[in-house]
């Protein structure tokens, strides 16, 4: 029987740590499936999903777990129960406004009373074509009910997005 492991990594960014963790894996019978990483303000940060036969579990835990002797601070959580989403629709959300407190805690709150799972979130600060000031950009995979009214949800997206003076685009 196979598990799953979902990892969480931080440590000071530096040369060799992806290697260093997939050795790690490979080395106690672990196989990388999915990951997103990057560096954010001189760390390195991620999250993965690895498989490990049961009887390896253990072995491979401790061994993440001791990587952080060498600056790599690993916390992994069990995941014996596969996904299920049946009756789940997907779409996207994407967002660029100018940056501003609140725009993430604003927008999920909408998201959270309509019951939308937030999948996948990435958002970044990039510098505007014709000025200087910063533009807050988020792109976000969302999941829910097949009963969910996506007519309300945008609706509610909307009303915020006016008050944030954000651009929000659904794409079903």
């Amino acid at each position: 029987m196979m598990t799953s492991l979902v990892l969480t990594v931080i440590g000071p960014d530096k040369p060799g740590l992806v290697e260093m963790l997939a050795q790690t894996i490979a080395n106690n019978s672990g196989n990388w499936l999915e990951s997103g990483m990057s560096r954010l303000a001189g760390k390195f940060a991620g999250i993965l999903i690895t498989e490990v036969p049961e009887k390896h579990a253990d072995q491979l835990i401790n061994a993440l777990e001791a990587l952080e002797t060498q600056g790599l601070k690993v916390t992994v959580e069990r995941s014996d129960s596969p996904e299920n989403n049946a009756l789940t629709q997907h779409f996207t959300l994407e967002l660029v406004g100018h940056d501003k407190p609140g725009i993430v805690r604003d927008i999920s709150s909408v998201l959270a009373k309509h019951h939308v799972n937030v999948e996948r979130l990435t958002t970044e600060l990039v510098s505007g074509s014709m000025s200087a000031e910063l533009l807050f950009k988020a792109e976000a995979d969302l999941l829910a009910s097949t009963t969910l009214d996506i007519d309300a949800l945008q609706a509610s997206i909307e009303n915020i997005a006016n008050d944030l003076m954000v651009d929000i685009v659904f794409n079903t």
